[in-house]
């Protein structure tokens, strides 16, 4: 078998791949066969492929990901520069020969899968991974949209794409190449053009010039917070005719046209294109109905003191019996798919604790004279914006990781979506509690500590691990 002859070979082994002059000889004695329906084109300059790989700035504690490598023309230039490189290649037979290739090397993982379907929520527990990949034309958007939708533990991205849908990504206001996309991207990362690469450097050339991109997840609270869901749905509104004027098509909801365009300093007669980035943003938070959008939390909310068993003896502010460390009430809610697989949010940086850090499904202190039960209802419809029916768990006792609080752990089943209010929930996702559990043995402080406390008490008492 050819495969043989390079097995275990490494780092040499996609050199000699690389070197190669006639590369169609060589793909067909390794029975590959560029698919055009897959945009397979492969990468043979090694000057071009170096200087891909230098943007991502990698050093020796990364982990890459890198979606794609063929016959490893960026993937030559990562071998023994980072710290972990997964390489995701759709194509079998590639994935075959890169398995053989890195036989015995424990830095290489290779994984025969769609990249397009790639699950990502393992890797939060590395605490965020690179990207890199020369993306198939017929599947780049898709698989962009797969990596980069927020949440996601990718922190920085490299990317070759067709030029006219990488333009689409940098694209400014008041161009052609400015839109949906641009706007969806633009409010969680930064994006720089580099390198425009013509066809020659490919094998098969194709038939469109490609452009290299560089992202970058934006610092927290570069701008204010808002719900991805409401913006999605704005600039479908008003993208739908992206040249006519914005008034006729957005969802106002009894807010007046004027005031709008006033608020976020745009002409009554704007058009979508116009508007930056920002603007977009501000429009979605003007258009959220979430009655709880702008309030974190409210420091005069009284809620009932108790005593060590759990009896009310006064009432207090929330301001004073935090401070206070007074004992109270509170519950968490743990809301399951269908898959079994666990919701967890991630708090807003506007919350007087814990903020910015993965926390329940949704949580919230018991109103005084409130019972655990009503209080799960409430805070279910407050912070997901569902109703379903609940059940209960158990009741953690008082501790320093819960916050002096007795929780009422609870449980219920929704696949979402849900509609949370973005000055209390930045954003969330679904995982395994097999993934949680090793990101928390791994990156405890990524998590709010009474959701730690909840995390355990539910898993000893389920043995679901």
């Amino acid at each position: 078998m050819v495969h043989s002859k390079f097995k275990g070979s490494g780092l040499k082994g996609l050199h000699d791949l690389n070197s190669v002059d006639d590369i169609g000889s060589l793909l067909r004695q390794l029975n590959i066969s560029p698919v055009k329906a897959l945009g397979q084109n492969f990468l043979r300059d090694a000057i071009t492929s170096k200087a891909i790989v230098e943007s991502l700035n990698c050093n020796g504690d990364d982990i890459v990901i890198e979606i794609g490598p063929g016959l490893g023309a960026l993937t030559q230039h990562l071998i023994g520069k980072v710290k972990k490189l997964i390489l995701i290649e759709f194509d079998k037979n590639i994935a075959n020969l890169l398995t053989d290739i890195f036989d015995g090397h424990p830095d290489v993982e290779v994984i025969n899968e769609d990249a397009v379907k790639f699950d990502l929520t393992s890797f939060y527990a590395f605490g965020g991974v690179k990207v890199i990949g020369n993306l198939p034309y017929s599947s780049g958007s898709e698989i962009l949209r797969n990596f980069l939708t927020f949440p996601t533990p990718v922190t920085k991205a490299v990317f070759m794409l067709q030029k006219e849908v990488a333009e689409r990504y940098a694209a400014l206001p008041r161009t052609k190449s400015y839109g949906i996309n641009t706007v969806l991207i633009g409010s969680r990362w930064d994006v720089e053009k580099l390198d425009e690469v013509s066809s020659e450097p490919f094998f098969p050339p194709p038939k469109i010039k490609s452009l290299v991109i560089r992202l970058e997840l934006k610092k927290e609270a570069y701008y204010k917070p808002f719900n991805d869901r409401v913006l999605k749905r704005v600039l479908t509104c008003g993208f739908k005719e992206r040249r006519k004027q914005m008034k006729k098509r957005m969802p106002l909801r009894g807010l007046e046209w004027e005031d709008l365009c006033s608020a976020i300093d745009i002409s009554t007669q704007s058009r979508a294109e116009e508007l930056s980035v920002k603007q977009w943003i501000e429009v979605a938070r003007l258009l959220d109905e979430n009655p709880l959008k702008d309030i974190p939390q409210r420091d005069t909310e009284m809620f009932d003191v108790v005593d060590n068993d759990d009896n009310v003896t006064n009432q207090a502010d929330r301001v004073t019996i935090h401070n206070e460390d007074l004992l109270h009430r509170a519950v968490h809610i743990f809301v399951f798919n269908r898959f079994g697989k666990l919701f967890l949010q991630k708090r807003s940086l506007y919350k007087d604790s814990s903020p910015g850090l993965w926390d329940s499904s949704c949580s919230g202190h018991l109103d005084s004279g409130e019972n655990y039960e009503s209080a799960s209802i409430r805070e279910l419809k407050e912070e997901l914006g569902v109703k379903s029916r609940i059940e209960f768990i158990t009741k953690l006792i008082p501790s320093v990781n819960t916050g002096w609080e007795f929780i009422g752990l609870y449980s219920c089943s929704h696949n979402g979506p849900f509609n949370f209010p973005y000055s209390e929930i930045e954003t969330g996702e679904f995982f395994d509690l097999e993934i949680i559990s090793n990101w928390i043995f791994h990156r405890p402080k990524d998590f709010a500590p009474g959701f730690i406390e909840c995390f355990k008490v539910y898993i000893g008492k389920n043995d679901c691990l």
